[in-house]
């Protein structure tokens, strides 16, 4: 018996040992990769795509070939892959590969309007003048616009391009942003070129000139100025993925299946600022570009089922990659499906733009991979714009194509703000909404003949069969849409005076503070003005009381609106 006991003790000290040791030498690991970087870059194999829904909450991944996976991670990331017991290969990290010569920092000096060669990486300071530049010297077409700041105090920087540079009437917004991983540089370099472009080439480029006539567009060269200028405001050497928090950017938005923040950080002041611009416009579409990979990324990233207008991503991609093949050497985009692909099919991405953006504000985003080589040398930067710019009008253009029109009251004339959904067709935030101001939509839909349903509280829904849309091209339909009091005299408009309780779980009574006898039309809309449930009531009595149950529905906010013919009484109501 003390013989079992010592060898029972001697085990449990061997393993208390064993186990003291793995965890220092798994310290001493992690002090000696992280002596220096802030992140680091790395490859591993996986034995089926089944384990990467576990990884993609771990670590950064950055691409899947096969059963190999490259990645990157920070400290606190990297520990936990370490539990995991993968075998890891340590990679020479992007942003440190090419010399400063290769790199030609600063190597023109020219103004944007005196013709600049986009074949170097400006500094810092040198990318904020040019900004600077573009909307000085083209007031009337260019304004530059100011997101927000990053952590270390950098400016995150944005133009508008318009003939209407101060007003909207009415036309598409469009948005490019590029470089939110620091270390893929291709993308900031073409997109300043782009907006080169289009403010010189306006007047004088039938193109060009239509494009800012017709469409508002919003161009950010830089999202990660932080992680661009990890080296110095002077070089782009030393670039990292992750912002100076060590924060994976697109991995940091809210994402429609893990949550509000699914890498486990707050929203950095980088996300924060697109969030805010993304909330105080409405991108018809847009695009991110990365590199690493030569591929067109369209939604979801998320989750495996499909995009409700799949065919047209699929689509506009399609005519991405492909004019890009025309204009460039054999092998150029043709990676994954000849160089498009759906994002899920890929490797999944929870908390990304490309998805928070097309989700959450009813936009069409995808993300597009413009070169192997995140940090491209300078020398070749001219050759990836001559592959890149007709695809870049292209993709711009479609934003207008599809069906669009106006949406208005048939009183007033006064525009409305409508949700457009297409019967049938629509799921997942897919529908569009016309816009307050001026009652302008504009939804892309893939070719076909299509019903649209128009929808606002306090109007008749209207529906419109048989429209016709043909591959770049227009269909316009505006509407007019009749209010609910329309022919009712002397109709007036209330508040109840008392719904309790209010938050609850769905279970109200509903307090009319005066006499009302007969029957009363009940409707619940949800926050977009969606009616979700309609009936009626009788009242009688000095005051009249509803019970109402709507603990079916989910969390959230909804308005309940009573008409009582000549009375119309709402409130609005939170379901918790």
């Amino acid at each position: 018996m003390k013989k079992n006991n010592f060898a029972l003790v001697t085990l449990m000290l061997t393993l208390l040992f064993s186990s003291a040791y793995a965890q220092k030498n798994k310290q001493q690991t992690l002090d000696d990769l992280f002596l220096k970087n802030g992140e680091i870059y790395f490859s591993f194999q996986i034995f089926g795509r089944d384990e990467i829904p576990v990884l993609t909450k771990i670590i950064s991944i950055d691409n899947v070939k096969g059963n190999e996976v490259y990645a990157y991670a920070n400290r606190k990331e990297f520990n936990r892959f370490l539990d995991l017991g993968y075998t890891y290969t340590i990679l020479p990290h992007p942003g440190t590969l090419l010399s400063e010569s290769e790199l030609n920092m600063g190597g023109n000096q020219r103004s944007p309007h005196s013709g600049t060669v986009w074949n170097f990486y400006p500094t810092y300071d040198q990318y904020v003048a040019y900004m600077q530049g573009f909307a000085s010297d083209y007031p009337a077409i260019c304004r530059l616009d100011t997101l927000g700041t990053t952590t270390q105090g950098r400016l995150l920087l944005a133009v508008k391009l318009s003939d209407s540079v101060n007003v909207t009437r009415g036309k598409p917004e469009f948005f490019y942003t590029s470089t939110m991983h620091g270390d893929e540089t291709c993308g900031y370099i073409l997109m300043l070129h782009l907006i080169d472009s289009l403010v010189s080439g306006y007047g004088s480029v039938p193109r060009i000139t239509n494009l800012l006539n017709n469409y508002q567009i919003y161009i950010n060269p830089l999202a990660n100025p932080d992680g661009t200028y990890h080296g110095g405001n002077n070089t782009v050497n030393g670039a990292q993925r992750y912002n100076a928090n060590g924060v994976d950017l697109n991995r940091n938005f809210p994402d429609p299946q893990a949550g509000s923040h699914p890498d486990g950080n707050v929203w950095q002041m980088e996300t924060l600022g697109f969030i805010h611009y993304d909330s105080i416009h409405h991108f018809v579409m847009s695009a991110n570009f990365h590199a690493g990979n030569e591929v067109v990324n369209y939604p979801w990233d998320t989750w495996v089922k499909l995009h409700a207008d799949d065919t047209w991503f699929q689509f506009v991609s399609r005519e991405y990659a492909d004019t890009a093949h025309l204009n460039s050497p054999p092998g150029y985009m043709t990676d994954l499906n000849n160089g498009i692909t759906n994002g899920y099919a890929w490797y999944q991405v929870e908390g990304g733009r490309q998805d928070y953006t097309t989700y959450f504000h009813y936009g069409r985003e995808v993300t597009i991979e413009l070169s192997y080589v995140k940090l491209l040398p300078a020398s070749e930067l001219i050759d990836y714009w001559n592959y890149n710019k007709r695809s870049f009008l292209n993709y711009t253009e479609e934003c207008s194509y599809g069906i669009n029109g106006q949406v208005t009251d048939t009183v007033t004339g006064n525009p409305i703000k409508a949700q457009v959904f297409i019967t049938g067709h629509d799921i997942d935030n897919s529908w569009e909404f016309s816009n307050a101001y001026n009652g302008w939509y504009y939804r892309p839909i893939a070719e076909g003949t299509w019903a649209l349903t128009f929808t606002r509280l306090g109007y008749y829904a209207k529906t419109i069969h048989e429209i016709n849309v043909t591959n770049r091209n227009t269909t316009r339909l505006n509407v007019r849409m009749v209010p609910l009091n329309f022919g009712i005299p002397n109709q007036t408009q209330k508040t109840f005076a008392f719904v309790y309780p209010n938050p609850s779980n769905g279970n109200i009574q509903v307090l009319i503070p005066e006499s009302g006898t007969g029957s009363f039309t009940f409707s619940v809309y949800d926050i977009t003005g969606r009616l979700l449930q309609t009936g009626t009531m009788d009242g009688a009595g000095d005051k009249t009381v509803f019970p109402l149950d709507l603990t079916h529905y989910q969390k959230g906010i909804y308005l309940l609106k009573l008409d009582g013919g000549k009375t119309i009484y709402e409130n609005k109501l939170i379901i918790h």
